[in-house]
């Protein structure tokens, strides 16, 4: 595995280095040592898979507040969707900054998100599936959410929104009293 670090802080790219063979391939997605090795200290408690049915759909942009914060990490492993990290640590120098990947199926590479960081994403074909690691457990009193049409995030999706939850069209917009997590 390869981590790439972005420009925020304790975000990683991770390029996966398959196996192929004239049978097909074969990838390691997670190695405790290896993750070890770039702060991951936490155990991976929770493995999520979501299938996205419509292409141009979008979901997000959630986070766990403390002390259920979480460490996740996401690869697309059907079809392809732009994937987004929004800083949210109150002390960070990229506070309400944005981090955008294509992921797909093809190219082998995951992303892994701190924790103090929202995330989304939108489909960009049909039927999406990805995976999740998370380092911890869902809790339904604890989650938050922004809301993806804040002009104060400026983020622009490559392709109109097609469907989003009302949970997630709701998500409340950025205001001064917003200190972060």
């Amino acid at each position: 595995m390869n981590f790439i670090p972005t420009f925020i802080s304790g975000v990683y790219v991770v390029e996966l280095n398959p196996f192929r063979d004239q049978r097909g391939s074969f990838v390691r997605n997670f190695c405790k040592n290896e993750f070890k090795e770039i702060g991951l200290n936490k155990e991976i408690v929770q493995i999520n898979h979501s299938l996205t049915k419509n292409k141009g759909a979008f979901r997000g942009l959630h986070f766990q507040k403390p002390p259920y914060s979480e460490i996740k990490i996401i690869r697309c492993i059907k079809g392809s969707v732009y994937d987004v990290v929004v800083d949210i640590r109150k002390d960070s120098p990229t506070f309400l900054q944005h981090f955008a990947i294509k992921l797909n199926e093809n190219e082998y590479k995951m992303i892994l998100i701190p924790e103090g960081c929202a995330h989304g994403f939108q489909s960009l074909e049909e039927n999406c599936e990805l995976i999740y690691l998370h380092t911890a457990f869902y809790e339904p009193d604890h989650e938050g959410g922004l809301n993806i049409d804040d002009p104060k995030l400026n983020i622009e999706l490559p392709l109109p929104i097609t469907e989003i939850s009302e949970r997630d069209k709701n998500h409340p917009l950025i205001t001064e009293n917003f200190k972060g997590i």
